[in-house]
C-alpha cells in the first residue's frame, strides 16, 4: 500500500526502457507528443507534484505541450478533483474503497480525474481490516515471542533473557490499533485529495450508472464515465463446516484474537494457514494441518517448500494430515470439544475423526461480488469472478469488452494479492486516460511473512521447465544460502536459502524464491527486474552496501552462467 507518489519525467531516449507490452502512447490524442515521454508512477507522494515545474529546458516543443497538459490535470486533481464532463456526475466511480480501490483513486486524481469511491463497509476492506495489516501485527509479536523463548538463539548472542509472556487483550489491542491507523490514514489520504466518499453498497444499474445505498433502501444513483468495480473477497468457508466464530473460525475471527487455544486444527496450509501457525505456536498453542494436498504448502516451489517444512513445521508443535478433506466440522458445545471428520481425498472413504479445542478454516477466499447489477450489462460472473481481459476490461456473456467497465483485485481472481489489485487499478487508470498498459502479474511478488519468512516472484522451477519444453529453450538453477552472508550470520540467522530459475541462451529471469530473515523485503530486486525485463548479465554489476541482507540477491544473480552477452531488455514480458 502506498501512501505518496513520485512521477518521473526523462528525456525521450529512456522511454525505450519500458517494455513495449507495458505502455504504449495513444497518438490519436490532440497532446501526444511527437516522440514517447517516459512518465513512470513508483508511488504516491504528492510532495513530487512540484518537480513538473524543472521539465529540461531543451525538450521539444510537444513534449513541453504535454507536459503543460499534465501540471494542468495535477493542478486540478489537488485544486478540485478535476471537473467531470457536464454529461456525467464523475470520470471515475469506484465500487469498493480496499486497497485496490484507494490505490486506483489516488492515482485518478494525479491524472485530473473527478473521482467518487463507494464503500459499505469501512475503508481499507479486507487488507487494512481483516487481513495482512492486522496479520503482520499479530506476526510482529509472534517473531519476538519466538526470539526471546530461543535460549540458545539468545546465548549465541550473550544475552540473558528471563521467561518471555504475553498479554493476550494487549496483544490484540496491537492488532486493532493498527487496523484502525491504516484505516484512517486511507481515508484521509483520499478526503486530502478531494476524491467523494460515498457510504453505501454499490450496484451497476446500467451503462455509465451507479447506484449506492443501504440495501434495504431506494439509494441513489451516480453517472460516470469510467467505472471500476473493486470489491475484494471474503474467507471461503467450504460445505459441511460449521462456523460458530469462537471455537470454528475463519480469518476475520482469528485476527481478533479472542483467545489462544491449546490445541487448534488448521484447514489449508496456504500462506493463511501457515501465517497463523507461526502465531498460535509463539503463544503457545499446539497446531494440527489438514490439507487436502498429498503435501503441504502446495502453491510454493517444491525445494523452497521442503526446507521450509523442515524449518517451520518439523521442529515445532505441529503435526499434519495431507491427502485428506475435512468433510465436516462441529463447533465445540456443551462441553464437547470441536469434532473434524475427515475422509481420503482419492477415495473418499472415511479416514478419521478429530477432537481439538478449535478449528481455523483457512482454505482461500471467494470473490465477493453479489448484488453487483452485472446482469444489467450482460456479465455473467465464473464461480463467482468477475470475466476480465489482460487490460482489466470486463467482458460481457460473448466474451467482448463492456465499455468503461473494469474490474480489479480479488474479484477478478487474476491474483488475490492486495498490492496485485492496487497495481491493476494504477494499469486502468493509465488506460482510460490515454496510455495502453498491460501489467505483467509474472513480476508481481508474492510473501508469506512466518519466521523465517519465504518470498517469491514469477515461475516456479516445475513451472519454467513445462514452459521451456513447450517453447523450446533451456532453462537452468542457481541458489545461494543465507548461511555466506555476513550480516544474517551477525543476526545468528543463517538459515535460508535463495533461488534463481532463469534461460542461460540469453538471460531472462523466470522466477526467484527466498527463503529466510526478511525475505519478503529481498525479492523486490527480483520482481523490479522481471517488471523491467532486465537480463542476468546486465543486474549483475549492480552495487549493494556491505554487510546487508541484499547480498545474498548479489550473490544469486552473479552465480548465474548466462551464454549470451547481449545486454538489453527483455523483449515481450508476458502478459497474464
Amino acid at each position: 500500500m502506498h501512501s505518496s507518489a513520485t512521477l518521473s519525467l526523462s528525456q525521450p531516449a529512456a522511454a525505450s526502457t519500458i517494455p513495449k507490452s507495458n505502455y504504449t502512447v495513444n497518438h490519436s490524442l490532440p497532446f501526444s507528443p511527437s516522440k514517447p515521454i517516459n512518465l513512470r508512477f513508483c508511488g504516491l507522494r504528492r510532495e513530487a507534484f512540484s518537480g513538473f515545474s524543472s521539465l529540461s529546458r531543451s525538450q521539444p516543443p510537444q513534449s513541453k505541450i504535454h507536459s503543460n497538459k499534465i501540471n494542468s490535470a495535477i493542478s486540478a486533481s489537488l485544486s478540485d478533483n478535476g471537473s467531470a464532463p457536464k454529461s456525467f456526475d464523475y470520470d471515475l466511480v469506484i465500487i469498493g474503497a480496499g486497497v485496490g480501490g484507494h490505490g486506483a483513486a489516488l492515482h485518478a486524481v494525479e491524472k485530473g480525474l473527478k473521482t467518487a469511491i463507494i464503500e459499505g463497509d469501512v475503508i481499507g476492506g479486507t487488507c487494512v481490516n481483516r487481513g495482512c495489516v492486522p496479520s503482520k501485527a499479530l506476526l510482529a509479536v509472534s517473531g519476538r515471542m519466538r526470539e526471546l523463548q530461543n535460549e540458545h538463539h539468545m546465548k549465541a548472542l550473550g544475552l540473558q533473557v528471563a521467561a518471555a509472556g504475553y498479554d493476550r487483550q494487549g496483544v490484540a489491542d496491537h492488532a486493532n490499533n493498527l487496523a484502525t491507523k491504516i484505516r484512517n490514514n486511507l481515508t484521509n489520504s483520499m478526503k486530502a485529495l478531494g476524491v467523494d466518499i460515498l457510504t453505501g453498497v454499490g450496484s451497476i444499474m446500467g451503462p455509465h450508472k451507479v447506484r449506492y445505498g443501504k440495501l434495504d433502501s431506494p439509494g441513489d444513483i451516480v453517472t460516470a464515465k469510467d467505472i471500476i468495480i473493486a470489491t475484494g473477497s471474503v474467507p471461503f468457508v467450504p460445505k459441511g463446516i460449521e462456523v460458530d466464530g469462537k471455537t470454528v473460525i475463519t480469518s476475520d475471527h482469528a485476527l481478533k484474537l479472542e483467545s489462544v487455544p491449546d490445541w487448534i486444527a488448521i484447514v489449508g496450509s496456504g500462506y493463511i494457514g501457515l501465517e497463523f501457525s507461526d502465531v498460535y505456536t509463539a503463544l503457545g498453542s499446539e497446531v494440527t494441518f489438514i490439507e487436502a494436498l498429498d503435501q503441504l504448502m502446495p502453491g510454493f516451489d517444491p525445494e523452497i517448500g521442503k526446507l521450509a517444512q523442515r524449518v517451520l513445521i518439523n521442529p515445532r508443535k505441529i503435526d499434519y494430515h495431507t491427502g485428506v478433506f475435512a468433510t465436516k466440522i462441529t463447533p465445540a458445545k456443551n462441553g464437547k470439544p470441536v469434532t473434524i471428520e475427515l475422509i481420503d481425498a482419492k477415495t473418499k472413504e472415511p479416514k478419521d475423526t478429530l477432537e481439538v479445542d478449535a478449528a481455523l478454516i483457512a482454505t482461500g477466499r471467494a470473490p465477493f461480488t453479489d448484488g453487483l447489477g452485472l446482469d444489467s450489462v450482460h456479465v455473467e460472473r465464473k464461480r463467482g469472478f468477475v470475466p476480465v481481459d489482460e487490460r482489466m476490461r470486463v467482458l460481457d456473456f460473448k466474451g467482448d469488452p463492456v465499455p468503461h467497465l473494469y474490474c480489479i483485485g480479488d474479484a477478478n481472481g487474476k491474483m488475490m494479492l492486495a498490492h496485485a489489485a492496487s497495481a491493476q487499478g494504477i494499469s486502468v487508470i493509465e488506460q482510460i486516460t490515454g496510455r495502453d498498459h498491460v501489467l505483467n502479474h509474472l513480476s508481481i511478488p508474492a510473501a508469506c511473512f512466518t519466521h523465517p519468512e519465504i518470498s517469491m516472484v514469477g515461475l516456479t522451477e516445475p513451472q519454467a521447465r513445462e514452459k521451456a519444453e513447450k517453447e523450446g529453450f533451456e532453462v537452468s538453477v542457481a541458489k545461494t544460502s543465507f548461511k555466506a552472508n555476513t550480516k544474517a550470520l551477525a543476526e545468528n540467522e543463517g538459515e535460508g536459502l535463495a533461488k534463481l530459475i532463469y534461460r542461460p541462451d540469453n538471460g531472462e529471469i523466470l522466477g526467484v524464491h527466498i527463503f529466510g530473515l526478511h525475505a519478503a523485503d529481498l525479492i523486490h530486486e527480483a520482481s523490479n527486474a522481471i517488471a523491467l525485463g532486465t537480463r542476468i548479465q546486465d543486474i549483475k554489476f549492480a552495487v549493494h552496501a556491505h554487510p546487508t541482507l541484499s547480498e545474498v540477491i548479489d550473490e544469486l544473480f552473479k552465480s548465474a552462467k548466462v551464454k549470451a552477452h547481449v545486454s538489453g531488455p527483455v523483449s515481450e514480458p508476458v502478459a497474464v
